[in-house]
């Protein structure tokens, strides 16, 4: 590997990283330095929506690149206002906040809610309950609304104002939520890095009824689940809410950083001039990147996620060496009787490229993923498990 050495010299050591350095790629096939090929079932931790280099995102990205790179968020821009009437039109949200990532998404998100909260309850409602294995972000923040201790303990103290509730148990919510005076509650519909988990829809419907009859933010974190991954447009939409605030990132921008904090029309006007701001948020170039992705995915899509999703289910059901298959769409989680590192590894040296979460194989490949490529890494998948 050619730059291997020079990264373990300069690159702070926060990743654990494979020994692969990828060079190229085209669609959901990547090429690394020795020119060996693997099948993507990461993409990029479910960021390239519709694979490596595509064509109408090159084009979009190139286009807007050939106009203006930046100009900050004193003027206007085509692609800002663009891209957040067409998230407001496919959501039936109002406004739309832009920044660079879903830590910062989610930031926004929790800010919208306590400041919606101290202007129509008092400054006491300030806190937001989370789940239990939810994950938020690694701000100091975020990670104090994420509701796994393993990433508190290193990083005390951690922003106040954050009490967690298992998932899946309504009476735990309505308790906590009595014994606190909560400003939001903030859930993933799938759990992401906290093991591919789906929740419950009485649970989430619960949650949402509840908040609505007590003016209780109800914030929708699809960062990770959002963007079609799910097979709808946002996760939340499998479940028949309507969220006050949804925050997403990863797959809006296709490979560009772009997170954004969607308000209904309650929260809409929480924020004003200088309560919030990111000064490369809605940059154009990664608003025209997102524009290309956004307007693609559309019912067709979506009815081919789910029907790939199918397909890694079918092949893996029953398989020998898997426990369960968890998730939905094309967000999948494998639970291995192997060490799920050990799954990945085995793969990555037959050509396939997977993830993990926790305990679990993570599946994230591309909206468009061809079949027979889905097909073919995912029977290696089902050879590694069992091996």
């Amino acid at each position: 590997m050619v730059f291997k050495e020079t990264d373990g010299q300069y690159v702070a050591h926060t990743y654990g990283r494979f020994p692969l350095e990828i060079v190229s790629g085209k669609g959901s096939v990547l090429k690394d330095v020795s020119g060996k090929e693997y099948i993507d079932l990461g993409s990029g931790i479910a960021v390239d929506s519709f694979g490596v280099a595509d064509d109408q995102w090159i084009a979009a990205v190139n286009e807007q690149m050939c106009k203006i790179q930046h100009i900050s968020n004193l003027y206007y821009t085509q692609p800002c206002a663009e891209l957040a009437k067409m998230l407001c039109e496919k959501t039936g949200m109002k406004k739309v906040f832009f920044g660079n990532s879903g830590a910062e998404a989610n930031e926004c998100a929790i800010k919208v809610a306590r400041k919606y909260a101290a202007d129509h309850k008092g400054p006491e409602y300030y806190t937001i309950i989370t789940l239990e294995k939810s994950f938020h972000g690694r701000t100091l923040t975020t990670l104090a609304a994420t509701g796994q201790d393993q990433f508190h303990k290193l990083f005390q103290p951690l922003t106040p104002g954050f009490v967690h509730t298992p998932a899946n148990d309504i009476e735990a919510f309505i308790a906590l939520a009595q014994k606190v005076k909560p400003a939001g509650v903030m859930m993933e519909c799938i759990q992401g890095e906290g093991g591919v988990r789906a929740l419950d829809a009485d649970f989430v419907k619960g949650v949402a009824e509840y908040a609505e009859k007590n003016d209780i933010m109800v914030i929708i974190d699809e960062v990770q689940s959002g963007n079609g991954r799910s097979g709808m447009f946002y996760s939340y939409m499998n479940y028949g809410i309507s969220p006050n605030i949804v925050s997403t990132a990863k797959g809006l921008g296709g490979g560009l950083p772009i997170g954004a904090c969607l308000m209904d029309e309650k929260t809409k006007d929480v924020l004003g001039p200088s309560d919030h701001g990111s000064t490369f948020g809605g940059n154009p170039v990664c608003c025209a990147g997102a524009i290309s992705i956004v307007s693609r995915i559309d019912d067709t899509l979506m009815a081919e996620v789910k029907r790939k999703g199918e397909i890694i289910r079918n092949i893996l059901k029953d398989a020998e060496g898997v426990e369960y298959v968890s998730g939905m769409g094309l967000m999948v989680g494998v639970k291995t009787v192997k060490p799920a590192i050990d799954v990945v590894k085995g793969c990555m040296e037959k050509g396939v490229i997977c993830l993990t979460a926790h305990e679990l194989v993570r599946l994230l490949p591309a909206l468009n993923i061809p079949d027979d490529q889905l097909i073919k890494a995912v029977n290696i998948l089902k050879e590694v498990c069992k091996q």
